[in-house]
């Protein structure tokens, strides 16, 4: 079997890379780049300090902080004016999933026109739009080395999967210590969506050997961390192993594939606006203990790299202790359901089968090693609201 293979050109890795950023973006030609951040990032002054130092290389350099969380199909309108004002010939993307998402889809409508409906999954989008550097702030999304971007319909609610190499960043900046002032919550939520990417690429049915190193690799790294910087977010050594979790899983499900978690995770964020890791977080336990039987052996080597079973325990036994410890590690993160996140069980129960369509329609669930019918997603929903 051939596997395709998709990588960002160019990749910096460690304390201090993001000093590398005007190297990086004079290597690629770029004149007039635009970094594209958010409101909270620019109010610390990040964004500023970035373009004088494009600037002091003699580029054309500005930002827009427009972006949202879960970029909207509105929230793009401004942004491609701010690309198509600037006359910008590169993109940065700087900050966490939502800022590089928005950068990869500002990219490919600037140059193809349309609107991100015209994009969506199952299309694939190869032909190139403008080339995107992209600077993770958080250590989840993976963003920085994937060929995807989500983008809500604003009209629908919607949470659209748009694939194709159009959407990998031509290079990566990815520098630990822009993560150590993330809170608590944002941390677990970011790690956990690591963790979902990483062990959904193992078990897709899409699974390739290339991508399975860096699941079984990111996998470890988050078992023997996450709780570290989750309880020290100064801890530098876990959070540098956090940041290279989150880009390790990236590149594995970006060349493999995400599954009925990330299925079931985008309409809950869509309707209900919640983080995207934490919607992950919300489904990963149920969804994995669904999943099980249809992927034991790939499962039981999940839970011996998380380091919750052991390589004497028998598949089936390694398997089940895997949901034990995303059960566990939920408790221990205190990840809410969706009943603790304020959701009122009418509006939850009414949206169920809506969202359910939508989880199928996305492509995900049909990547999972039991592919669930609508019925068994509702009925999932319906169980992880308590």
């Amino acid at each position: 079997m051939i596997s395709s293979i998709a990588l960002p050109r160019e990749i910096r890795i460690g304390a201090g890379a993001i000093d590398q950023l005007p190297d990086v973006v004079i290597g690629l030609g770029s004149a007039r780049p635009l970094l594209i951040t958010d409101g909270f990032l620019a109010s610390g002054g990040a964004p500023e300090r970035l373009v004088q130092s494009l600037a002091a290389a003699g580029l054309d350099a500005d930002y827009f902080d427009g972006t949202v969380p879960d970029p909207t199909t509105a929230s793009l309108e401004s942004g491609l004016r701010a690309v198509r004002d600037h006359g910008a010939d590169l993109l940065i993307g700087f900050g966490g999933g939502s800022p590089m998402d928005t950068a990869k889809a500002l990219a490919l409508l600037a140059v193809r026109g349309g609107t991100m409906r015209d994009y969506k999954a199952p299309l694939r989008n190869d032909a190139p739009g403008l080339p995107v550097v992209a600077v993770p702030t958080t250590a989840g999304s993976g963003s920085e080395a994937t060929q995807f971007t989500i983008i809500t319909d604003s009209e629908s609610d919607e949470k659209m999967l748009c694939i194709g190499r159009a959407f990998l960043p031509v290079a990566a900046i990815v520098d630990y210590e822009l993560t150590l002032s993330m809170p608590a919550r944002l941390t677990a939520d970011t790690g956990i969506d690591a963790l979902t990417h990483a062990v959904e690429a193992y078990v897709s049915r899409k699974n390739n050997a290339f991508s399975d190193d860096f699941c079984l690799r990111a996998i470890s790294a988050i078992g023997g961390h996450l709780r570290r910087v989750y309880a020290d977010g100064t801890d530098h050594d876990a959070r540098s192993a956090m940041m290279q979790a989150a880009l390790h899983a990236g590149i594995a499900f970006s060349n493999s594939s995400v599954a009925l978690v990330h299925g079931m995770s985008r309409p809950i964020g869509a309707h209900f606006h919640l983080a995207h890791g934490l919607s992950n977080a919300m489904l990963f336990p149920a969804v994995t203990r669904f999943s099980l039987d249809s992927a034991t052996q790939r499962y039981a080597d999940c839970a011996r790299a998380l380091g919750c079973a052991a390589a004497t325990d028998s598949d089936q036994r390694a398997a089940g202790l895997l949901v034990d410890e995303l059960t566990r590690l939920s408790v221990e993160l205190a990840v809410p359901t969706p009943e603790l996140s304020g959701i009122a069980p009418q509006r939850w129960d009414e949206l169920i089968p809506l969202m359910a369509r939508q989880a199928i329609e996305s492509g995900s669930p049909a990547n999972n090693p039991r592919v669930p019918s609508v019925g068994e997603i509702e009925k999932l929903y319906s169980e992880i609201y308590r």
